[in-house]
């Protein structure tokens, strides 16, 4: 079995990793095609090493640009890649542009696509992120669901259940292979760890002069890390954003970043990743948006939407770890060998049909 796998930005890449190394150890042939999304050494190279991918096969570059404009170009770059490599599966992952890219230009040449994290609905259309979930969870041949409420909304959409398979969280997988390598007792215990890159937040002047309001609040009290992407880096200069003693740092690198999280007193975020390492970790999560489509980290995890941006400070101050840990179903580190048997099976029935 040939699997052509597609990425382009950082949180594809912990998703990778535990497929990859699930489909080598079956002995199938691969291949890594990393769009370009997110392109520069923090924020794309370091993961590919400390995640123990190989180097990309393919790499189509294609930098920043507009939705419109990088979505085009990467399907512009696709279609060459996937007729010369022809493969069985092409995998993509998440709700990134890469991702509804790939499957457009594969779907169109007849390549059977599978969507690793399917199902994942925040009912928010303002979200590019939305836009790309429901396209490609509209045109892919195997949805792989990471939790079962991903499946029940697949159902209420009509999609037919032998298109669905639950194999749980790939992300984890990597969190938990890489955790006993992460530096933990390297970095300061107890801090605020802060992440903020969505438009919703980091586009609009008055939520971001309010999230710097609660940030300089919360950084009285404990020490703030902020790595900043650097979309949002060019957002606080250029609305020449105050943060007071919040300590903003470049993207760190994979396992530096998990050691900050494991080991923090909270953190700070509008990211689908952290919401589900917190809830693995049970470290306080305090999501800063309106909705999430991993709804399971506030159910059965750590995870809490903060709606009042003025409360954040409190929430930080009362913050409390859980006495125990509770992990969602399939969030066992097992997942990426679900994917391949799922990938393996679809390809037998498939073939009978």
């Amino acid at each position: 079995m040939k699997l052509l796998h597609v990425v382009g930005a950082r949180p594809n890449f912990p998703k990778l990793a535990p497929v990859y190394r699930a489909g080598r150890a079956a002995g199938h042939d691969q291949v890594i095609v990393h769009t370009g999304q997110h392109y520069d050494e923090s924020m794309s190279a370091s993961f590919f090493r400390e995640l123990e991918i190989p180097a990309p096969d393919v790499n189509l570059d294609v930098g920043s640009h507009s939705h419109a404009v990088q979505t085009a170009r990467i399907m512009e770059g696709m279609e060459p890649v996937l007729l010369e490599h022809a493969p069985d599966w092409v995998l993509v992952y998440g709700d990134v542009n890469s991702t509804v890219a790939a499957a457009l230009v594969a779907v169109k040449l007849g390549i059977r696509v599978a969507h690793v994290e399917a199902g994942l609905r925040s009912h928010d259309r303002a979200m590019p992120e939305e836009i790309n979930r429901i396209i490609t969870d509209r045109i892919v041949d195997l949805l792989l669901t990471h939790s079962r409420e991903a499946d029940v909304t697949l159902l209420g959409e009509g999609v037919p259940a032998e298109r669905i398979v639950f194999v749980g969280n790939v992300m984890i997988d990597s969190l938990l292979h890489a955790l006993e390598h992460a530096p933990v007792s390297a970095v300061e215990q107890g801090t605020v760890v802060v992440t903020l890159h969505r438009p919703s937040n980091v586009d609009d002047s008055d939520r971001l002069a309010q999230l710097a309001t609660a940030l300089r609040e919360i950084a009285e009290e404990r020490t703030v890390i902020f790595p900043v992407h650097p979309r949002t880096r060019q957002r606080l200069a250029a609305e020449g954003v105050d943060l007071g003693r919040v300590r903003l740092l470049e993207p760190i690198p994979y396992r530096e970043m998990l050691a900050y999280v494991a080991s923090a007193h909270a953190v700070v975020t509008d990211s689908g990743g952290l919401q589900e390492e917190t809830t693995a970790l049970g470290v306080p999560c305090f999501t800063a948006r309106d909705n999430t489509e991993r709804p399971v980290t506030i159910t059965e995890g750590t995870n809490q939407l903060v709606l009042d941006l003025s409360t954040l400070p409190a929430l930080v101050r009362a913050a409390a770890r859980p006495a125990t840990v509770r992990r969602p179903e399939g969030w066992d580190g097992q997942a990426g060998g679900r994917v391949i048997a799922a990938l393996e099976h679809a390809l037998v029935e498939l073939a009978i049909a």
